[in-house]
């Protein structure tokens, strides 16, 4: 018997549908992907599921018993947990107080915080994903990313009074995470599956879904399409179930070759908490940055955008010496910037597409460099989104209205919307789906194939071998090896990340 049953969930929003009769079933004991593009409905599903947001019509049965989840108390009850792809946190407040937010502290005499009890409940709670280097006690906004995410996924584990746990919803929890981290979640999953939780599992990394899920139901413009085993269907089916098309190659194809004239080069760039760095990028190149979690790739990129001074070194965009004060400096310059994090670092999601992509450009933008005019930023908003193909409304649509892909999308108008030079990219395709992965990589390509120089940080290896021309491998803050991704594969990639040697 199935622990949860959807039939015909149905959801419009000022009468545009974004479900149109969702059915998925989930077992006891099961790992469950939700899949689709971005758009396709999959966090209306989750919102209702999590009493958010009210269903125009559904039958949702929990024990094969008719359930109504009119609001998140009413989720709790039912044993339904939730980590969301957007962090609910507080930076302010330690480890400890963001694991147990929202629940009872533990109290001495019944009154004053017990703090060593509530610290050690919270590395209990860590451990239990096998996470022993998080002090409980530091400010949660110190940490990393990928440390704040493991915060957040371990609340969610947190033993409580009441209805236990049944059915983990999980939405792209390893979007801000190593490889290394990723690979404890799936430990503690499997853990969950083995005493009989159940987990609806969403992501955007095929290779994860294939590996630790157990079936899969496919979304596709709000309609459910298919529901199978794992076992039974391949990666390419997957894609072709969610995008409506076969993608035969996963890469657009290479358009030329890079020039011989160099763009940008560092000579001896000495980055925070780095060593100094030597490389060049050739006009028309897209030169990949490779290797393990935290070992300066990010720095690399805010030092050439102006976010951090460098140390020490020299930079040359094209034959003039180039040292930026501030990212306003290297926006003026010709430097474009795709940061890692669009929702909090590249995008204003309350105002329109076309403030947001005009931004960094107002004085090219406005009249005599002096007055603003929001026709002329709407004229060329228009003009960028037909670039990076953006599906919107309307340049005056608020950006949160947007897909993840379609919001990726303006923060690349936003990037080239100047003369840009160098294009730096980090992590530009973090939460988005393989349709719109596509269409970023080809945005890519056109502007590699203009003359632009590209650089790309990720974590994501398949992607620089598929995209980049030449690899850096970064090591403990060093540049340890530069490549040819033509000449490698993933194996030999990660091997230079650790810093192995192949026979």
């Amino acid at each position: 018997m199935p622990l949860l049953t959807l039939k015909d969930v149905t959801k419009a929003y000022g009468g545009v549908p974004a479900l149109k009769g969702v059915d998925m079933d989930i077992a006891p004991g099961e790992i469950h992907a939700l899949m689709g593009e971005n758009g396709a409905g999959k966090s209306t599903l989750i919102k209702i599921l999590a009493g958010v947001v009210a269903p125009d019509r559904a039958d949702i049965r929990f024990d094969n018993e008719p359930v109504s989840i009119g609001n998140p108390q009413s989720a709790h009850r039912l044993g339904l947990r939730f980590i969301h792809q957007e962090f609910n946190v507080v930076p302010a407040l330690s480890v400890a107080e963001n694991i147990f937010l929202g629940r009872a502290y533990p109290r001495r005499g019944g009154f004053l915080v017990d703090w060593r009890a509530l610290n050690q409940a919270a590395r209990t709670t860590l451990h239990r994903l096998g996470i022993s280097h998080i002090d409980p006690r530091r400010a949660l906004g110190s940490l990393t990313l990928g440390d704040q995410m493991l915060v957040r996924i371990s609340s969610a584990f947190v033993g409580e009074a009441g209805t236990p746990a049944r059915l983990y919803v999980l939405d792209e929890p390893t979007a801000s995470l190593s490889r290394d981290e990723s690979q404890r979640l799936f430990t503690v999953l499997d853990e969950l599956r083995n005493s009989g939780a159940s987990v609806l599992y969403v992501s955007h990394r095929l290779d994860e879904i294939m590996s630790i899920c157990d079936k899969a139901t496919v979304i596709r413009d709000g309609r459910s399409v298919d529901t199978g085993l794992i076992a039974d269907i391949t990666h390419d089916d997957l894609v072709t179930l969610m995008i409506g098309r076969r993608v035969e190659e996963a890469y657009p194809p290479r358009v030329g070759v890079p020039s011989t004239t160099v763009m940008f080069s560092a000579q001896s760039l000495a980055i925070r908490g780095g060593r100094s760095l030597t490389f060049d990028v050739k006009a028309g190149e897209i030169l990949g940055i490779a290797g393990l979690a935290n070992v300066g790739q990010r720095n690399v990129l805010r030092t050439l955008f102006g976010d951090i001074s460098a140390a020490g070194g020299a930079m040359l965009l094209g034959d003039a010496p180039y040292r930026p004060k501030s990212p306003a400096d290297a926006w003026r310059t010709g430097i474009g910037y795709v940061p890692r994090e669009r929702r909090s670092e590249g995008l204003i999601l309350s105002r329109p597409i076309f403030e947001n992509a005009s931004l960094p450009h107002l004085a090219q933008q406005s009249l005599w460099r002096s007055f603003l005019t929001p026709r002329r930023e709407q004229r060329s908003a228009v003009s960028q989104g037909e670039l990076v193909r953006l599906k919107a409304a309307g340049p005056k649509q608020r950006v949160r209205e947007l897909s993840g892909g379609n919001q990726q999308k303006v923060v690349f108008a936003k990037a080239l919307a100047g003369e840009v030079q160098l294009l730096l990219l980090d992590e530009p395709t973090r939460g988005v789906d393989v349709g719109a992965k596509f269409d970023i990589y080809t945005i890519i390509r056109e502007m590699a194939a203009r003359g632009m120089g590209v650089v790309l940080v990720s974590s994501d290896l398949p992607e620089l071998l598929g995209m980049a021309d030449r690899i850096a491998v970064m090591r403990e803050g060093a540049i340890t090896d530069i490549i040819n991704a033509a000449d490698t594969d993933e194996e030999q990639l990660l091997n230079l990340c650790y810093g192995r040697t192949t026979g």
